[in-house]
């Protein structure tokens, strides 16, 4: 019997991920983007967070009060640009809804049970495809100004120990301890010893692309148009350049899934919150992990050849043109944390798409209505960290092989209308 063909739409690192366990495992498997692996969607550009406990949902009771700022304050780190409220309405309506505490509950039960061993899985892919030094195990470190900022956050930290995360409490001589340039005016701060970081996006992708093919998988330059069905069944899709047919199609495609799938029938509450980062070469002084300031909402990872501060939630879409203003923030973010950092030096900045449902929990999963359709989308924040355990729990299931996982959490056909 031939092996099973899947077509991967999508590759970013959660695509590649998924086509390298797939091929593992016999599949004959083709990717299909239209931009070079690791390079689309937010894949190249993330804060290199690997975060295993990282189950909190965006949306936690009290989040009403945050509404005034992210529409009305150009500088907070969500904001909603005046042309976009209409928009982002019924998307911020879904995400107010999602703060009520049982669902809040749900949504940390099925993060955790799709992370729990995201640092593991990361270790596993990177020693396969042979860039073992790609993955640090550092952990990260969360910092806080004072006991009443950090108050804020301790239903979040008490979230993350119920589902078995290892949360230390710091004081300002810990703090030094692990950075000594952190700036006096944070006293406090959290470290998760069991997280980790990726030293470089864009090369774990493109190290994962080269395994792939290196395995005899195929990549293809090309722009999905629609996902092709006979009989209630997807047999491949039709692209820009030609067609494709498989017996299994996955939608890996970030925040352009929903587009994808709306000829279809599904109505996905899909929205593309940009993010931004610069990269600083040369500032002078040593960061050994990611260094998270609670007031800030930036992450500030150590990366290959440079100091990575990325961040910011904006909302516009996928069209819009970036601004320069949000990046700019980054800067001050930086100042703010590390005062003797050498602020110059960067090449302009860079600026992606996070696909972000209102839950935060990625549609992942098999189409109940199509046959042969798969999803794997929607991480929002948690994309690279996701990427390795989504298909740790995906392609077994994709290949027909037996499987205990309850995907009932992350099905598409959650949300009204899907």
């Amino acid at each position: 019997m031939p092996a099973k063909r899947v077509l991967v739409i999508g590759a970013g690192i959660v695509g590649l991920a998924m086509a390298w366990r797939l091929r593992l495992g016999g599949a004959e498997v083709t990717v299909v983007d239209p931009e070079p692996p690791g390079e689309g969607g937010a894949s190249f550009g993330n804060a290199g967070a690997i975060s295993s406990s990282s189950v909190v949902p965006l949306a936690m009771p009290g989040v009403l009060r945050q509404v005034p700022q992210m529409l009305f304050d150009p500088a907070a780190p969500l904001h909603v640009p005046a042309d976009y409220w209409l928009r982002a309405a019924p998307w911020l309506l879904r995400f107010l809804a999602a703060a009520r505490p049982g669902v809040v509950a749900r949504t940390a039960s099925a993060l955790a049970m799709l992370q729990h061993l995201a640092t593991e899985q990361h270790i596993a892919l990177a020693q396969e495809i042979g860039a073992p030094e790609l993955i640090q195990t550092r952990g990260h470190l969360y910092l806080y100004r004072n006991q009443a900022q950090m108050k804020k956050d301790m239903a979040g930290w008490t979230l993350r120990r119920a589902h078995g995360a290892r949360v230390e409490m710091l004081e300002r001589e810990d703090l030094l301890g692990l950075e000594p340039a952190i700036a006096p005016a944070y006293t406090k701060g959290v470290f998760l010893p069991d997280h980790a970081h990726c030293a470089s996006p864009l090369r774990y992708g493109r190290a994962v692309a080269t395994a792939f093919v290196a395995r005899g998988g195929k990549i293809r330059r090309d722009r999905i148009t629609a996902i092709l069905t006979t009989d209630g069944k997807a047999t491949g899709a039709q692209g820009e350049a030609q067609e494709y047919t498989a017996d299994a199609v996955v939608v890996a495609a970030g925040a352009w899934s929903a587009k994808l799938l709306a000829p279809l029938g599904y109505r996905i509450p899909l929205e593309a919150q940009r993010g931004y980062h610069i990269d600083l070469p040369a500032t002078g002084i040593n960061v050994s992990r990611p260094v998270i300031p609670a007031d800030r909402k930036v992450f500030i990872t150590p990366m290959e050849g440079a100091l990575r501060i990325a961040g910011t939630v904006e909302f516009g879409g996928l069209t819009r043109a970036p601004n320069p203003t949000r990046a700019k923030l980054l800067y001050a973010d930086l100042a703010a944390v590390f005062p003797d950092a050498n602020p110059a030096g960067a090449k302009g900045f860079w600026m992606g798409h996070r696909p972000c449902l209102p839950d935060s929990v990625p549609v992942l999963g098999p189409s109940r209505r199509i046959g042969g359709l798969w999803f794997a989308f929607g991480h929002g924040h948690l994309g690279l960290t996701g990427s390795a355990p989504t298909a740790q729990l995906l392609a077994p299931a994709i290949l027909g092989q037996a499987t205990n996982a309850d995907l009932s959490p992350f099905a598409a056909e959650r949300f009204t209308g899907a």
